[in-house]
């Protein structure tokens, strides 16, 4: 389902005021909207401040992965020994660029 250019500029237009700290109503997102030279149908800014009066925007965004079953957390157990391995050879190719540093360091060079 593709979310049209109305909702979308609503939704941003209602990040910002909730990064503000600012009450999401139908006037304030209007105005930003005005001010972001966006047009879109009366009805919009008013239907996404009341469906955002009774909630916390910022506690949607931060608790987004709380409302996740529990077969994508076992995805993200499964996936950890995978992220491991990633940081062992990303340590061992770090160590192999310090070794290929140390071997410049002996006082000449190939083509000096």
């Amino acid at each position: 389902m593709a979310i049209s250019k109305p909702e979308l500029a609503c939704v941003y237009s209602a990040l910002i005021l909730a990064d503000d700290d600012i009450d999401v109503t139908g006037e304030k997102i209007q105005t930003i909207l005005k001010a972001a030279n966006v047009e879109v149908e009366p009805y919009w800014p008013g239907l996404f401040a009341k469906a955002l009066e009774t909630a916390n925007v910022k506690d949607l965004i931060t608790n987004i992965g709380a409302a996740v079953g529990a077969a994508p957390a076992a995805g993200a157990a499964a996936a950890a020994p995978a992220d491991e391995a990633k940081v062992e050879k990303k340590e061992e190719k770090k160590k192999e660029e310090e070794s290929e540093e140390e071997d410049d360091d002996m006082g000449f060079g190939l083509f000096e």
